[in-house]
């Protein structure tokens, strides 16, 4: 088609097999979007077109992704506000008759891609490396493992005793996202051991919890979706690289914490002294 159709915060680039979308950057922009600068999406990706009327003399032209065509959009598991959609394009309502045009000529197209749910993922996700700060750690993502660095003011004394951790992707089944705008929300890594979940997120190792300010969701989903897409494709296990040493003065501050863990009785002797050990190893 080639046309170009711009809404508000988004702009639609039709192509002959996908719509390049583009979205603006401003303080009006939901951070989601702004975060996601530009997604491709393939026309096999999608299953319908909508029009449907919008808030305050506005229509909303909606692209309708395939089930499992989107990491993105599994990884959210329906829990994004309507505002952060990425797949929706809002237009004063003047506009109506010419997002009913690009709507009736992107159907047949649609038709011809294929519908019903998809085999493997078909819209790219932002690519590694990516991180964020969780409340009680920090997260970060190098494309074949998914590392938790705990933060010594919020994490509980369950994920200070296991320590750091690190997850191959290989031994990874999956992702469970929760968002921060709801109660309690958080990012748990789903092993194929079986393993888990069988604590509160606080208290699992392999589960960051969120709070205010911390894994927002245009830092934390786009994450979640990446792990999502690396572990749907995974390879071979991959070898991972020795830890760098680290700074000592984030050592003595670790190992201050864990004598005040010791000190209130939440961490035994022998907890204290093994805990210890490994820190002074990585010196």
């Amino acid at each position: 088609m080639g046309d170009v159709l711009a809404g508000f915060h988004a702009v639609w680039e039709f192509e002959s097999d996908s719509v390049l979308i583009r979205y603006e950057r401003g303080i009006r922009t939901p951070k989601l979007l702004q975060a996601l600068g530009e997604r491709r999406v393939p026309l096999s990706a999608v299953e319908g077109v909508t029009l449907t009327p919008g808030k305050r003399g506005t229509v909303v032209l909606r692209l309708v992704p395939r089930p499992g065509a989107d990491p993105l959009m599994e990884a959210a598991d329906g829990q994004l506000k309507e505002g952060s959609d990425p797949y929706r394009l809002v237009l004063s309502a003047e506009r109506e008759a010419l997002a009913e045009y690009y709507a009736d000529e992107l159907k047949p197209l649609l038709t011809e891609a294929g519908s019903g749910p998809a085999d493997r993922f078909l819209v790219p996700v932002p690519e590694a490396p990516l991180q964020f700060k969780a409340y009680d750690g920090k997260a970060s993502f190098d494309g074949t493992s998914v590392q938790f660095r705990w933060s010594w003011t919020g994490a509980s004394s369950a994920k200070w005793k296991a320590g750091d951790q690190s997850f191959s992707v290989a031994d990874l089944s999956g992702v469970e996202w929760r968002s921060p705008e709801v109660f309690e929300g958080h990012l748990r890594l789903v092993r194929r051991d079986g393993s888990g979940p069988s604590a509160q997120p606080d208290q699992d190792p392999a589960a960051v919890v969120f709070g205010l300010g911390y894994g927002p969701v245009h830092e934390s989903l786009p994450f979640a979706a990446a792990v999502l897409a690396a572990v749907r494709t995974r390879g071979p296990v991959p070898v991972v690289p020795a830890p760098s040493r680290r700074d000592p003065a984030d050592i003595a501050e670790r190992i201050r914490h864990l004598g005040e863990l010791h000190q209130a009785g939440l961490v035994t002797d022998e907890e204290f002294s093994s805990k210890k050990a490994e820190l002074l190893a990585e010196l």
